[in-house]
């Protein structure tokens, strides 16, 4: 009895122990199905590209990371242990982390980052969530090497909207170079001036047979003739956007950023850093071996870029082992008209409940600016347009990072380190796109600041996003964290809402988008998932220049409307 006794009790007492730990994710979600464990080590490695050996950042020695597989409403908890010297974070792009802001992994904005030899453990429950999405690091330029994919599986039972894939495989699109990315980032900053081009373009992390020493340094898909494959592809590139192309064959898109899309056929796909596409390729062609292609879209004026493609290989089985490559053709790389037809082609797959009524109407500009030179030593720092400083900005006010976490001010209700006066309209009207001010710099400087949108809970938000032609108009791939939201409408030129036309049928649902070179996008979310909530370019050159502001989020009423308290072991600064 007694030995029934103490095993009785020591079955409470870990259960218990275990209620304790997971009490908190179930009182918020109930269907917390299973829970997936990571362990993430954040680890210098040694490796060999383009005829160079160099150290880079990477998670467990593997480049691309490792892939981080759940279900829809898996609880997903990644222990991340820094092994560096250098500072880090993991950024789950496009998990809506609900009510686990702690968990998003901007650093300065919702944590510290994690320094040398600590250790910090990110939960989130993937609420209503499947698809294809990425993670990467969030501090300084160490995204260029730590990324991997997130793939998130229908629930058990639950089939794919479309033809059911023989085989699945995931396709990161990154850049190397060859320098430090550290080091680079710093030695640009303090230039004043632009990033150097990437040293190569990388299919998983492999250049291919386009760059020196890379004829073996090549990614390859083995296929079946007559069999359909799912392709997860993912840009994971630092500052460029990238077509992707398969020769001969054609690209059916059935989910844009985690989304299903009704099925569209393309020759080429483009997406911008942190966007995702899955696309169905039959293997309908001849026994050969195809070209997979990515190549530049640069839609800005004068900016230098790589122009050498990166090349994997779609081998048909049967095929000779070494035959040529039958060329992918890509779109030049400033072709504005092949990146809107695949926009115009972006539909959710069934009607979508759109927010009609609107709370809170945001315009924010969107550009790059250049501000006067103040350096003793121009020369060195002062390389941006005409003897100015590069920046860039929303709403001319360029977003200044602090030195605490946002998050961690806000909850703890710190002053000094922003203010909530971020504006809701640009200060000044103008023609954004065509009459912007040239004269560089005296009238292209934009403001610095810390400044913050506080939006109540359940606000009803469209967002009006504009491009201007300040220093150069340009697309710029726009990040929401913590959010997806609805793309209602788009075009070139200015704004305009007698002539807008807007989709609330069935709009794409996505966390990044693409605003059009020398045009506006209008965004549709419900401000529901309370936090501090970051909104930036995807370019890494344009978020160090400021292209950045801060979503505050209130609680609403409740436990399922309030932000937890942090986690215990949340970094310091």
């Amino acid at each position: 009895m007694a030995k029934f006794s103490v095993t009785s009790f020591t079955m409470w007492l870990s259960c218990l122990v275990l209620y304790a730990q997971t009490m908190h994710a179930m009182k918020q979600w109930p269907g917390g199905r299973s829970t997936r464990f990571y362990d993430f080590k954040v680890q210098t490695m040694r490796i060999t590209k383009l005829c160079n050996a160099k150290d880079i950042v990477t998670i467990n020695g593997m480049f691309p990371g490792p892939v981080v597989y759940a279900q829809e409403g898996d609880r997903v908890i990644v222990r991340v242990t820094n092994q560096t010297p250098y500072n880090a974070t993991i950024h789950w792009h496009g998990v809506r982390q609900r009510l686990t802001c702690w968990s998003d992994g901007p650093s300065y904005i919702t944590q510290c980052p994690i320094q040398a030899g600590q250790t910090f453990t990110y939960e989130f429950t993937l609420v209503q969530q499947k698809g294809t999405l990425l993670w990467h690091a969030h501090v300084s330029w160490l995204r260029g090497t730590v990324y991997g994919a997130i793939v998130v599986y229908p629930k058990t039972g639950v089939p794919y909207p479309f033809t059911y894939p023989y085989e699945e495989h995931i396709i990161i699109l990154g850049e190397y170079w060859l320098k430090d990315l550290l080091q680079l980032e710093q030695a640009v900053l303090a230039s004043g001036g632009g990033p150097p081009p990437a040293d190569a373009y990388t299919i998983n992390g492999h250049p291919g047979p386009n760059y020196n020493c890379s004829s073996n340094d090549v990614y390859k898909i083995d296929v079946v003739l007559g069999k359909t494959y799912l392709l997860r592809l993912i840009n994971a590139g630092l500052n460029m956007e990238n077509f992707f192309a398969i020769a001969n064959h054609k690209l059916t898109i059935v989910e844009a950023d985690a989304e299903y899309t009704k099925p569209f056929t393309t020759d080429r796909v483009m997406l911008g850093p942190g966007q995702t596409v899955n696309v169905l390729v039959t293997a309908d062609q001849p026994i050969q071996r195809y070209s997979m292609a990515m190549g530049p879209y640069m839609s800005a004026r004068n900016v230098p870029f790589q122009n050498i493609s990166s090349i994997a290989y779609f081998q048909y089985l049967g095929a000779m082992p070494n035959s040529l490559a039958l060329p992918a053709p890509l779109p030049s790389f400033n072709d504005n008209l092949a990146v809107k037809t695949v926009m115009d082609g972006l539909k959710s797959l069934n009607p979508v409940d759109v927010p009609k009524e609107i709370d809170t109407n945001l315009f924010i500009t969107i550009g790059l600016n250049v501000q006067k030179c103040r350096s003793k030593t121009p020369n060195q720092n002062c390389q941006g347009a005409n003897g100015g400083v590069m920046a860039a900005s929303m709403n001319n006010i360029s977003f200044i990072k602090p030195n605490l976490s946002l998050l961690e001010a806000y909850y703890k209700k710190i002053n000094g380190y922003y203010s909530e006066d971020f504006p809701g309209v640009p200060l000044k009207f103008y023609d954004f796109v065509n009459g912007a001010p040239n004269n560089i710099p005296n009238d292209t400087e934009s403001m610095n600041g810390t400044r913050t949108k506080v939006l109540e809970f359940g606000t009803r938000v469209q967002l009006i996003l504009q491009d201007t032609g300040t220093v150069s108009t340009e697309n710029h791939p726009i990040h929401l964290h913590g959010y997806s939201f609805y793309v209602v409408g788009y075009g070139t030129g200015n704004y305009n809402p007698q002539t807008a036309t807007f989709n609330l049928f069935d709009p794409p649902y996505m966390n990044t988008i693409g605003v059009p070179v020398g045009g506006w996008a209008a965004i549709r979310f419900v401000a529901d998932n309370p936090g501090v909530w970051f909104m930036h370019c995807h370019l890494e050159i344009h978020l160090s220049w400021g292209l950045s502001v801060v979503f505050i989020v209130k609680n609403g009423h409740g436990e399922l409307e309030t932000l937890p308290h942090p986690p215990a072991d949340l970094p310091r600064c």
